[in-house]
């Protein structure tokens, strides 16, 4: 169903009841249960490939050489500096106020900061101890694990709205649950008897009754929950990887380690079927880190355990979701901030290394001496920075061959523009197909970005900060969510819908070397009846003089009105009746507007949401003065 709200003349359609699941991952934990998809056969076949003892990434304390090898390179030196400050200042206090603070207000922010906090001490603590190995940090470790311990709950709160789990009456896992898990296992398997018998005792019995336990019941169908065992966004990837991590590095029986590697190998084809066929990330650049890079964790965690045995990035279906990071930068270091990708987003460098490393391709310039810092984490560090084997390369793996004038994600609806020749001063744009029901959805079908030299002069604002209204059914509330704050147009007063059938169809492509041509129907994006024709057209040009055209054609049954929209970060000023002046960092574009004759406006709005960037964005209005049947309207815009 949906609500319908008017604000300003504009009437916003706002979906209702699957904006909860999709947007909100762990809306919904709950799911009901099924039959175990995990085979014997394939747990007897893998138990023989493990070792006998339970091994966690990394190398043991006791390894001296590995960590004296670390000790000497240059991101790990402020570490031991780093633990003597946080051993300074007490262990921040977790009180049930706080807990519940966002089941009150919405607030994510301030009791995710104190979770995080006391998580980093674990991580802090633990890798100092192993870095130094005198005893230092092991008292200040063994407090900090006690007071995790201690937590009513180690889901945060955002995914706990019910407070069921605050309150004892169900366990879920979410993405901060199975990172601790996979961290406290693993500290114990790093230190071993370096800890207390009672910690260690602790972490055995919390990380199996908080995590090992509840998932192993719900994949045989015992319980239900853990809704994103068939996700294909993020937390899907992120959880099995804790999960698996924790089990590899906890359980004692080499059968018990391989039952769970057979679920996260089964499972994980969720997420990859989460990524369009021609690899495009829908969640942004800034989620690839966080989903693929625990998905690639979670590869070489099982890797490393069977000794090469089961590798998951060796999946074909792997290969197009790895190199879509490599794929989408615009020019200079600057990446699309499409849906939820919060501005400025880049790839991880090291994760970049990585996979050009196994699949044979060349290493980025930036990546090529990347190298796993301690600050993500215990486990996702160790993984790469103390492998137990050498990643092989994966030789039947390709880059796709493509014009380094563009990057065409098809599946996705995603075309990167990209100048010929010198990038430092250059012009390029990133424009928008796909649909309204994407991961981190925000509804921008058709919209666009423009990007001169290092700066983002016409923007996609990117991601709210996340409140309890960001993954609920008034998430479109939002100017900034929905398309009223996104560069399309907004038709009879009404913005776009939500949900898949609002998609961009493709009726006309054709790239050369000189331009780039984008025809799009946008008409299912729009609940407006009578309409006939939502036509945007894309050029871009690289020969005789850079620039970007848009146009709009529109027809409805009866007169309607008609704008569209640019947004910036920046200044503008109208320096003539068809033309703008847009500037952002020291480069500008000029903006000539073509509308047949008929009379328009141009109205500035500051979208007043709270937003991660300096500045907030400005969204530029240009609408008909008269309601139209039919009407074309034309922006060209052209580099400074």
């Amino acid at each position: 169903m949906s609500i319908e709200q008017k604000s300003g003349g504009v009437i916003w359609r706002i979906a209702v009841g699957w904006m909860v699941a999709a947007a909100m991952p762990g809306a919904a934990m709950g799911a009901a249960p099924a039959a175990s998809p995990v085979a014997p056969e394939r747990v007897r076949e893998i138990t023989r490939w493990l070792p006998p003892a339970p091994a966690g990434a990394g190398q043991p304390i006791t390894n001296r050489a590995a960590w004296e090898a670390l000790r000497h390179r240059s991101e790990w030196r402020e570490l031991i500096p780093d633990a003597e400050n946080l051993a300074r200042v007490p262990i921040p206090a977790l009180t049930d106020d706080l807990f519940m603070d966002f089941s009150r207000t919405g607030n994510r922010t301030r009791c995710q900061k104190v979770l995080s906090a006391r998580d980093r001490r674990v991580s802090t603590f633990a890798l100092a101890e192993c870095l130094e190995n005198q005893g230092r940090f092991v008292e200040p470790l063994v407090e900090s694990i006690a007071a995790i311990a201690r937590e009513r709950t180690w889901v945060m709160p955002a995914h706990d709205g019910s407070l069921r789990n605050f309150k004892g009456e169900t366990v879920d896992m979410d993405l901060r649950a199975t990172l601790v898990g996979w961290e406290l296992a693993t500290v114990d398997y790093l230190l071993g008897d370096k800890l207390p018998a009672g910690t260690r005792t602790l972490i055995r019995q919390e990380v199996r009754r908080r995590i090992l336990q509840p998932f192993r019941a719900i994949v045989e169908g015992r319980q239900q929950g853990a809704s994103w065992l068939r996700a294909t966004h993020n937390w899907n990837a992120v959880c099995l990887a804790g999960v698996t991590g924790a089990a590899l590095a906890l359980e004692e029986q080499p059968g018990d380690r391989a039952w769970y590697v057979a679920a996260a190998e089964h499972y994980i084809r969720n997420f990859l079927k989460g990524f369009t066929p021609d690899g495009y990330c829908s969640e942004g650049v800034g989620y690839w880190n966080y989903g693929f890079g625990r998905f690639l964790m979670l590869g070489e965690t099982i890797r490393q355990a069977t000794g090469g045995r089961v590798d998951l990035l060796a999946d074909p279906a792997a290969a197009a979701p790895a190199l879509y990071a490599s794929r989408s930068e615009i020019i200079n270091g600057l990446y699309p901030s499409i849906a939820d990708c919060h501005p400025g987003s880049q790839p991880d460098a090291f994760l970049t290394r990585h996979i050009a490393e196994r699949f044979g391709l060349p290493v980025p310039e930036r990546a090529r001496n990347a190298f796993p810092t301690p600050r993500g984490g215990v486990a996702p560090t160790l993984i790469f920075a103390q492998p137990a084997s050498a990643p092989p390369r994966i030789s039947a793996v390709a880059k796709p061959e493509e014009s380094p004038l563009r990057t065409w994600f098809g599946d996705g609806g995603v075309l990167i523009c990209r100048p010929a020749g010198d990038w430092s001063a250059g012009f390029a744009a990133v424009l928008k197909g796909g649909h309204n029901a994407e991961h981190h959805n925000h509804n921008d079908v058709g919209s666009f970005s423009v990007v001169v030299g290092r700066s983002v002069v016409l923007c996609d604002p990117g991601a709210e900060v996340y409140t309890a209204r960001t993954f609920s059914s008034r998430r479109y509330e939002s100017k900034v969510l929905n398309s009223y704050g996104h560069s399309v147009p907004v038709l009879g007063g009404r913005l776009q819908q939500a949900g898949a059938r609002a998609r961009a169809v493709v009726l006309e492509k054709e790239f050369s070397e000189g331009r780039d041509r984008l025809v799009l129907d946008l008409r299912s994006a729009y609940g407006v009846e009578g309409l006939k024709q939502m036509e945007r057209t894309f050029v871009f040009e690289r020969e005789g003089g850079a620039g970007l055209t848009v146009r709009d054609r529109v027809a409805f049954a009866k007169p309607e009105t008609f704008e569209t929209a640019l947004l910036t970060w920046g200044e503008w000023k109208q320096v003539s009746a068809n033309e703008l002046r847009i500037a952002d960092s020291g480069r500008a574009v000029r903006v000539r507007i073509e509308t047949g004759g008929r009379e328009f406006k141009v109205r500035a709005e500051t979208l007043e949401e709270d937003v991660s960037t300096p500045r907030q964005p400005v969204r530029l209005g240009i609408a008909l003065v008269a309601p139209v049947e039919q009407a074309e309207i034309t922006l060209g815009i052209r580099p400074e």
